[in-house]
């Protein structure tokens, strides 16, 4: 992460700080900033000048703080940790922070520390310098993307009448936690038959049976950063009206995956999609945004939303990933995941695609 490219955004504050709390409030942006692969990093901060970044943690992520190459300051106890950011600030005037992901606690316990002090919320602004991904953050993300891709096979060789949705999930994660993920980047969806047709289901005790459906939504975490691919199969002899809403929705991935380029309009993107599926006999079964931005969060940004102006730019990272939905049926959605150049897109998933898979 480049401090500088950081500050081009959040001009307004001389000095950045991320503070973590207990386990529900630690900041992504703390990694981010450190790029640190390991740890909790609970109770520990991040100081960011354009010039400088200072870990302060305790005796716990010592070790690991320090293979970041970043200066480490170690607290033994609360009130150290006070003392240090005390001195650490006392010649600072502005304080921007990340107001999205700080507590009231963290932050009525900042009034405390620094009471003398502007704070300044700078949210945005990270949020906008994380929009486009360096080269390493790419390097991950493309691993990500080829750990969830490989996998698939695997799993499509796994199905028999019988098994459940858990049981999919289950050997999912598993997978790809054998193949290089530290874990399932969000908690896997896999529906078998009508649930299809509900697009955040949950998997449950649901038996496999010869004419399902089987829409599988996820993702590996490889680094800290996150893959999204959703694939639909059909365990048996697809029907006809499977058959036709694949199509549909292949069609209206790829039609509007063509489009993806530098300067390009995410809500034109999906129009595209949408026009293409509307004009078909699943009019207003398309029910959710193209797809959205892939990075340190599995939805790292909005991107590609038909009530949304967002311009793409080199470098993101986004979803694509159309669906049709009929209750009491099915639902089909394929979804991949891109990295935007200035005349077109990579492509960085690789599970298969474009053909209807009917599993035997």
């Amino acid at each position: 992460m480049s401090y500088e490219n950081l500050f081009t955004f959040a001009r307004e504050a001389e000095t950045i700080l991320i503070l973590n709390g207990g386990g529900n409030s630690i900041d992504k942006n703390f990694f981010y900033l450190t790029g640190a692969e390991s740890g909790s990093f609970e109770g520990s901060a991040v100081i960011a000048t354009k010039d400088d970044l200072k870990i302060i943690t305790s005796s716990l992520e010592e070790e690991v703080a320090r293979d970041t190459g970043h200066e480490v300051v170690v607290y033994d106890s609360r009130n150290g940790m006070r003392d240090i950011l005390k001195e650490e600030f006392k010649d600072v005037n502005t304080v921007g922070l990340n107001y999205s992901s700080l507590t009231m606690d963290l932050y009525k316990e900042l009034l405390r520390i620094i009471p003398d002090k502007e704070f300044i919320d700078v949210s945005s602004s990270i949020s906008e310098a994380r929009k486009i991904k360096s080269e390493e953050e790419l390097k991950k993300l493309r691993e990500a993307a080829k750990i969830g891709s490989e996998i698939l096979p695997t799993i499509l060789d796994r199905f028999r009448e019988g098994i459940t949705e858990a049981q999919v999930a289950a050997e999912m994660a598993y997978e790809m936690m054998k193949a290089g993920a530290s874990e399932p980047s969000f908690s896997t969806i896999v529906a078998f038959g009508a649930n299809s047709s509900m697009p955040h289901y949950s998997p449950h005790d649901v038996k496999l049976k010869k004419g399902d459906f089987v829409l599988m939504d996820y993702g590996a975490l490889y680094k800290r950063y996150c893959s999204d691919i959703t694939r639909t199969v059909v365990f048996g002899r697809a029907s006809q009206e499977q058959k036709d809403m694949y199509e549909v929705v292949r069609n209206a991935q790829e039609e509007s995956m063509k489009e993806i380029k530098d300067g390009a309009n995410g809500k034109d993107l999906d129009g595209i999609a949408s026009k293409i599926i509307d004009d078909t006999k699943y009019k207003g079964r398309f029910i959710h945004s193209l797809g959205h931005g892939l990075g340190m969060d599995v939805h790292d940004h909005p991107a590609l939303g038909r009530n949304l102006d967002f311009i793409l730019k080199t470098n993101m990272v986004v979803t694509v990933e159309p669906g049709v939905y009929i209750p009491k049926f099915g639902g089909v959605r394929i979804e991949d995941d891109v990295i935007v150049k200035k005349n077109g897109f990579e492509k960085i998933t690789s599970a298969p695609t474009y053909d209807l898979i009917e599993v035997s």
